[in-house]
């Protein structure tokens, strides 16, 4: 009896400093939750999963402050007028450094297929709009990594920024689906495509409707559609497609 009267002391004590750290825990778990009610970035700091993890080391957020909403707690800026212009320039610096920039040529009537793409565009579409077989789209595969196996004819220009990458390598199927954003303008974005597949032999026609459109086409059968239309927070959406029916998309320095 005098020795359980001994341990009740030592038992309560045990107990008031479990209590003790129980509501220091709840404290401190009700401090996070008001701290992350008011603070998203530290609300996202703390869900974000950790970048030393191996299977999330690569991933890249280069644009995001200005760039197209993704999950980022901080709201995205919106490209300016400012920024459009730098984008054109850099576009011009790099197509003038290749020599005389051939003017964009007007926009004629759209034929039979020229359709408005988009992200909603099913692979018949995509595969239509550069007259790829419909057995093609057996073959494709998504693939970030396909954004840097480019003809020149196909080229991104500087600071794009790929959402979407795609395609595939068979025979007759050499295809590219590329969708990018830029600051700059949908008629900038056609100038520099219009100079590239000029510069590669082929021949383009520019389209005002259903969107901005350029459609070139070269003496090997070479294929190129590029679509742009004004896009989320003062961006250009483009959808880039291109074909080499006589194989695989050779791999460039032209810009992921």
């Amino acid at each position: 009896m005098a020795k359980a009267m001994r341990r009740l002391p030592a038992m309560m004590l045990l107990s008031l400093a479990l209590a003790a750290c129980a509501d220091e825990a709840a404290r401190e778990e009700q401090t996070r939750a008001a701290l992350i009610a008011t603070d998203p970035v530290m609300a996202r700091a703390l869900a974000d999963p950790l970048m030393s993890d191996p299977d999330l080391a690569s991933r890249n957020e280069a644009n995001a402050a200005l760039g197209f909403a993704d999950s980022h707690a901080l709201p995205v800026i919106a490209a300016s007028a400012a920024d459009a212009g730098a984008a054109r320039d850099r576009m011009r610096l790099e197509l003038l450094a290749e020599g005389p920039i051939p003017n964009l040529p007007r926009a004629v009537r759209p034929g039979a297929g020229v359709t408005p793409l988009g992200p909603m565009a099913i692979p018949e579409a995509l595969l239509a709009a550069v007259g790829a077989p419909a057995t093609c789209a057996s073959g494709l595969k998504e693939d970030f990594a396909l954004a840097a196996s480019l003809p020149p004819l196909a080229a991104l220009p500087p600071q794009a920024m790929v959402v979407q990458a795609g395609g595939a390598d068979g025979p007759g199927c050499a295809l590219r689906i590329i969708r990018y954003r830029t600051a700059a303008g949908p008629e900038d974005v056609l100038q520099y495509h219009y100079a590239k597949a000029r510069r590669a032999g082929l021949k383009a026609v520019r389209h005002a409707v259903p969107e901005d459109i350029l459609r070139a086409e070269g003496k090997g059968g070479e294929r190129l559609t590029v679509h742009a239309r004004p896009g989320a927070h003062g961006l250009t959406a483009v959808d880039l497609i291109t074909l080499a029916p006589r194989g695989p998309a050779v791999r460039t320095g032209s810009r992921p």
